[in-house]
């Protein structure tokens, strides 16, 4: 990486700390795709706690416990890669996601996922977690043109991501896997596994992790 990249990035991750992302690359390849773009921003005090828990069910228990990276999801997936002649499974984590949904490209090339691991450090470091949990869900995909908790909440459910009740917010975080062929208001069997499984994840997450001492 050239001093540039270096310079430039750090200067970004800076300026995201305080201001919305304005797009990101996923969202202009939908585009081209020939999808719209429906986004809208709202604030972490304005998304329901219910869908903040439902998500980290869904994506990452760990995720106020380790800074940016899940090893021990790592390892098993690592596991799974060399017992699977290649086949490689997800361990990302929020971090993770947020970091190459805002700064990167989709795929799951090596090249990719270095630059994955760069940002993921650099955001840990610059914004903490609440910060990269409200851009996670104001930018994340949530269906065809949809994204961020507010559009969702509105399209799916008729009301403010503020609003949104348990079974609304575990309906929304099922899909986030895939969410261009699952729909929260038409689940499929492998969607309502997955809600129970959210479900049963819940009782131990909190929507707000607790800030580091010191």
């Amino acid at each position: 990486m050239t001093s540039g990249f270096i310079i430039g990035s750090i200067l970004l991750v800076a300026l995201y700390r305080y201001l919305p992302p304005p797009g990101t690359p996923l969202m202009l390849l939908r585009r081209v795709e020939g999808y719209g773009i429906h986004k809208s921003w709202t604030s972490f005090d304005h998304i329901s706690t219910n869908l903040v828990r439902a998500v980290i069910a869904s994506e990452d228990t760990r995720f106020c416990n380790h800074h940016g990276f899940d090893w021990n999801a790592i390892e098993t997936a690592w596991d799974h890669y060399r017992s699977r002649h290649g086949r490689l499974l997800g361990a990302s984590t929020i971090s993770m996601q947020t970091a190459k949904n805002v700064f990167l490209w989709p795929g799951r090339d090596w090249v990719r996922k270095a630059f994955e691991a760069y940002f993921t450090v650099l955001i840990e470091i610059a914004w903490g977690k609440q910060r990269i949990m409200e851009v996670y869900l104001n930018v994340v995909e949530w269906g065809p043109g949809i994204y961020g908790a507010e559009v969702a909440a509105r399209h799916y459910f008729q009301k403010p991501a503020a609003a949104l009740t348990i079974g609304e917010a575990v309906r929304l975080a099922a899909v986030l896997p895939d969410p261009l062929n699952w729909s929260p208001l038409r689940p499929t069997r492998r969607v309502l596994a997955r809600n129970a499984a959210i479900y049963s994840n819940m009782p131990a997450v909190v929507p707000r992790c607790p800030r580091p001492a010191g």
